[in-house]
Order: C-alpha cells, then sequence, then structure tokens
C-alpha cells in the first residue's frame, strides 16, 4: 500500500480514538517496571510501557511485542480478560504506537516469557509507519539525515552510541580520579580563533556588533587557565572547521583537550597511551580491537618514531637535505604530491609525509618531532631548532590528534605569528591569526606546559569498527534538503 494510504488509515485511527474520548497523547505514563526488569518478575504483576514493534492478532487473541530502552517483551492480549470494547479498540494500534500495559508476567507454551494483560492505555499515536513496513531504511544518506528512525531500525547504531558515551565516561573518570584534572567549559564564540589551523566560521553579535568566530580548538583557553593558576585542565566539547566533509571529516566534531603545568610531549606520550589501553579494557573488556579487519592493540607502550626516521624511510631522502623551497619542491614533483603555491618548505615536506608515509601506521604510533614552521605554538627543540617538541597520534593510517610542548615564551610565539600573518598574505587561508590578549596573559608568565588534542570521533570510529565518521556523530553535518 502506498505511504500516503498508509498515513490516511492511520489518521481515521486517530480519529476514532479521539471520537471515544481517549485522549491518544497522554502527558504522562505510569510505567513502574524496565522491560528487563518486567522479565525478571515471573508469577508477578508489572506495567510496562513502550513501542509497538508487531502485532499479531488471532481471532479472540492477539499477541504483540513491545520495546523500551531496556528490551523487548511479548504482550497477550485476551477478550475473555478484558471487556469486549477494550479489546476491539486494538483494532485502532499499529506498529510504532505507545502503549502501557498492566498484567501478570507469564511463560507461553513456546517458552515466551510473556506479559498477560488485564488492561492497556494508549500513549501516543504513530501517524507515520515505521520504515520496514513500507520501503526499508537503507540509503546511507537517508539514515543519516533520519538518524532517529536509523536507531529504531539497526540495532548496530545504538550500540554504537551507547560505546560513544562509555568511551567518554571512561576518559573522563580517567583524567579526573586518576590523574587530578579539573574539566572546564571555554567560549565556543571567540573574538580570535586560534590553536591550530583551520578556515572558521564567522558569525555576528547584534547587541555588540562584532564579529565572532566559532572555535577551532579549545587550546589558547586553556592555556590561559595555566597561567591563572591552574595546573591540569582538560575540556570536551565541539570545535567547527569550514571545511571539506569525508569518511573522516565533520566540519562540527568533538575534540577533547588537556593542558598540564610542568609537563613536556613525551609525558603527554605516556598519558596517551596509558588513557587510551584503559579505556579499551573498560568499554571493550580487551585491548585487542578489530577495526576494518585489522587487529588493533591498545596495549601499553606503543609504537614510537621520528618523523625524520618515518620520512627517510618511505622517501629515501633525509629531511636535512630538503633546507630549501626549490628542494621541497621538487621532491614533492618527484613524488607526485600535489602542493600549494604558498607552501613553506617545512609545510611541503609535512604534506610529502601525510600523503607517502602514514597509511601503513596501522597499529596506535606516535610519530615525533614535526617541521617548526608547521606548529607555531609548540616550543622549539633545543638540539634542533628547525624541529618542534610535538607528536602525532596515528591509528589505522589515520591521525589521531596533534600534540605539543607549548610554546611559553612571548616573544618568540610574536614572531611565529608574525611568519604566519606573511603566510596567510601568500594565499594561505588556514594560517594562524595573532592573538594579542593572550600573548599578554603569557607575558604574565606560564610555566613548562604540554596538552593533548585528539578528535573523540575518530577514536570512537576505529574502536567501534565504523567506517565513517558519520556513522559514531548522532546527527553528521549533512547538504540541506533540496540543495545541489
Amino acid at each position: 500500500m502506498p505511504l500516503e494510504n498508509l498515513q490516511k488509515e492511520r489518521l481515521k485511527k486517530l480519529k476514532n480514538i479521539k471520537s471515544l474520548g481517549i485522549n491518544p497523547y497522554p502527558s504522562k505514563s505510569n510505567r513502574k517496571h524496565t522491560i528487563s526488569i518486567a522479565r525478571k518478575m515471573m508469577g508477578k504483576k508489572v506495567s510496562v510501557a513502550g513501542r509497538i514493534r508487531s502485532l499479531r492478532p488471532h481471532g479472540k487473541i492477539t499477541f504483540a511485542d513491545i520495546e523500551d530502552a531496556s528490551g523487548k517483551i511479548q504482550l497477550l492480549f485476551r477478550q475473555d480478560s478484558l471487556k469486549g470494547e477494550k479489546y476491539d479498540f486494538l483494532q485502532n494500534l499499529d506498529l510504532g504506537d505507545f502503549i502501557e500495559t498492566t498484567g501478570e508476567v507469564i511463560k507461553t507454551q513456546a517458552g515466551e516469557i510473556t506479559v498477560d494483560v488485564d488492561s492497556f492505555i494508549i500513549l501516543s499515536k504513530s501517524i507515520r509507519p515505521l520504515p520496514s513496513s513500507w520501503y526499508g531504511l537503507k540509503d546511507v544518506e537517508e539514515r543519516y539525515r533520519k538518524r532517529y528512525l536509523d536507531l529504531l531500525m539497526n540495532p548496530k547504531v545504538k550500540e554504537v552510541m551507547e560505546a560513544r558515551s562509555k568511551i567518554i565516561y571512561e576518559i573522563r573518570k580517567f583524567l579526573v580520579e586518576e590523574k587530578g584534572y579539573t574539566e572546564v567549559e571555554n567560549p565556543i564564540l571567540q573574538p580570535v580563533y586560534g590553536g591550530g589551523r583551520a578556515k572558521p566560521f564567522k558569525t555576528h553579535h547584534n547587541a555588540l556588533d562584532s564579529h565572532f568566530y566559532l572555535r577551532i580548538a579549545n587550546e589558547l583557553y586553556l592555556k590561559r587557565l595555566i597561567v591563572g593558576g591552574f595546573e591540569k585542565v582538560f575540556e570536551i566539547g565541539h570545535v567547527f572547521r569550514n571545511e571539506g566533509m569525508d569518511k573522516n571529516h565533520n566540519p562540527e566534531f568533538t575534540m577533547f583537550e588537556t593542558m598540564e603545568a610542568y609537563a613536556n610531549y613525551m609525558d603527554n606520550m605516556n598519558l596517551i597511551e596509558e588513557m587510551f589501553e584503559q579505556v579499551a579494557k573498560k568499554v571493550f573488556g580487551t585491548t585487542k580491537i578489530t577495526y576494518q579487519g585489522k587487529v588493533l592493540d591498545y596495549k601499553k607502550p606503543w609504537q614510537r618514531v621520528k618523523l625524520v626516521d618515518l620520512f627517510k624511510k618511505h622517501t629515501g631522502v633525509h629531511l636535512s637535505e630538503i633546507d630549501t623551497l626549490e628542494k621541497a619542491t621538487k621532491l614533492a614533483k618527484k613524488l607526485g604530491v600535489e602542493i600549494k603555491d604558498y607552501m613553506t618548505d617545512g609545510e611541503i615536506l609535512l604534506e610529502i609525509f601525510e600523503k607517502k608515509c602514514t597509511d601503513q601506521l596501522i597499529q596506535p604510533t606516535f610519530v615525533y618531532d614535526y617541521p617548526a614552521d608547521f606548529y607555531p605554538l609548540a616550543k622549539r627543540k633545543e638540539d634542533n631548532p628547525k624541529l618542534v617538541e610535538s607528536f602525532d597520534i596515528y591509528v589505522a593510517g589515520m591521525e589521531m590528534g596533534t600534540n605539543w610542548t607549548e610554546q611559553n615564551d612571548p616573544q618568540a610565539l610574536r614572531e611565529a605569528w608574525i611568519e604566519e600573518k606573511r603566510k596567510m598574505k601568500r594565499g594561505n587561508s588556514e594560517a594562524q591569526k595573532t592573538d594579542d590578549d593572550f600573548l599578554e596573559a603569557l607575558e604574565y608568565g606560564m610555566p613548562p606546559t604540554s596538552g593533548i588534542g585528539p578528535g573523540l570521533d575518530r577514536w570512537v570510529m576505529v574502536m567501534t569498527n565504523s567506517p565513517s565518521i558519520a556513522d559514531v556523530i548522532p546527527f553528521p553535518t549533512l547538504r540541506p534538503k533540496g540543495k545541489k
């Protein structure tokens, strides 16, 4: 039957219900038990509620299945135990409706745990049929667009979202209870965006008649808190980057970022591997988790490799040999790596690294000591100022977060941001902007500090064996319907 006709039938039933003086949308349920609890109460009277997932009328008896967040249970409606008009009311019910029932928990001859219903009321009339009853829900974009139906029809989706919640909970618990961190909340609307390289989303505040940006990272405000006397802080929250979308990118995503005084990037490698080993054990019961056919082991210690060594292994060239823009450009051309006109030699080398050296980093790996001009917020290495104390985390060939020892010398940072301004003039729209207020904060003094900034969505993606980042975000960003 066409969808339009199915909806007309349901609207007719809704009208019937109202004509009987029954409110099809009462404001409250008197449910006493969840279904999972009711299933354990054999021989006792229960009151359960949920969505109807099946209806099977057989003359004077009708079987139904209802479902709540805790599980599913069978219902038995008998004409002889319900008043005639009450039994006839079942004709007004459809799959997707919510009902509340009371009755004794029994076991049928087939061994099915069942509520032998002695009374019931409708809680919500469903006007649209669930997808499985008319066309299914198979189109990927439609699943993301109507996630509420995706959750109803695909149990795996709900399992992923529940795992996401548990992963975030265990991260919080680890940082707060075991490591003594304080969780904070910092501005999402910022007068100057910073903390990374990205194109921002821009908005306007009418009352202040001022432009603001949606934050691209949490970093600079966390460091202001370190200046203010905190020693261990973290934030889990949304950040926004005005960029393209693919299986690893969504313009709105969840980042958790930490800052710890008196620590450097090596300390944070230890923090990362300890944290995710524990998260894996707590949430999945093992450190070995399969992602897209590959078994990943989160047990520490993780592999640690210098970028210079990995670069040499995959390109045959040592970084020190590429000391000019001309040489870097020539190498990129030789290796078939596309570059932009505005790129510096360090940025070109990093582009070559990301395109040619990372797809084989399957097991959790720290790649450290990156070219200095790509990370202006990071502290340069004393023994080699062309590199900074930084590391990226790679899992299954994907970059999972960039981290570094923080530059706490305000004069050095100002010089780095001046160079970023030059890059922006040359056409790099993702170059960092100077934040004078932050520089003033640094001038009051900030102790040696280091932080981490993993993207949570990618971590959930690999830990739940999900092929796309959109699979682990409840409502991923989508093109507005009807827009080409």
